[in-house]
């Protein structure tokens, strides 16, 4: 294999990523090729260590040490295994936590429903989802998952699913960002202020 080869080789791989476009894959491998300090081989170690000791949680799908499978979160009793906080990827979950503010338990989808990318509920980890909620234990879940149309259609999708099961659903609000003005919102985060508004509380 020539040194072009390589190269387009590795641009290929990466430009897998997500938020990854050609062009920036190019960069990234022309850096990684061209480095004499060995970034690439700091990159082959560090993923090697990835390959050998992170994967998924069996419950929730968050990343983990797979000597600690459950993960952490699932495995705390502090945590309200009541209520399952569904969200599209792992990297969501750490979000949430940064927040202090949920003490129940994650579901990460890997993903959202895609029509046009081939991505259908069988991409998901529905099945996953309905096992635990079939377990009796769960009674809401909080979908977690973005504002796009894709996350949207998702969300229906859910919804739809579990209707039947007893569980209450609710979503996360979308509304106007704290130190924001009205003047610098699109018309969807406007049009979902106004459907989450809440009344004001009078003082006492």
């Amino acid at each position: 294999m020539t040194g072009s080869e390589s190269l387009s080789k590795l641009i290929k791989v990466l430009s897998r990523l997500p938020g990854v476009g050609r062009r920036s894959a190019e960069r990234m491998a022309i850096r990684i090729a061209s480095d004499q300090k060995s970034l690439a081989r700091e990159m082959i170690e560090a993923l090697v260590y990835v390959d050998s000791n992170v994967g998924a949680c069996d419950l929730c799908g968050g990343i983990t040490l797979k000597s600690q499978n459950p993960c952490r979160i699932c495995s705390d009793p502090r945590r309200d295994g009541h209520v399952v906080c569904i969200v599209e990827d792992p990297g969501d979950i750490s979000l949430l936590e940064r927040s202090g503010s949920f003490h129940g338990v994650y579901h990460a989808l890997m993903g959202k429903l895609s029509p046009m990318k081939g991505d259908g509920p069988q991409q998901l980890r529905l099945q996953e989802l309905h096992q635990r909620i079939h377990t009796g234990e769960v009674t809401e879940v909080i979908l977690a998952l973005n504002s796009d149309m894709e996350s949207d259609a998702t969300a229906h999708f859910i919804e739809d699913r579990l209707k039947d099961t007893g569980v209450r659903v609710t979503r996360l609000a979308f509304g106007l960002p704290a130190g924001s003005g009205i003047g610098y919102s699109d018309p969807v985060t406007l049009s979902r202020a106004l459907e989450g508004r809440q009344p004001l509380r009078r003082n006492e």
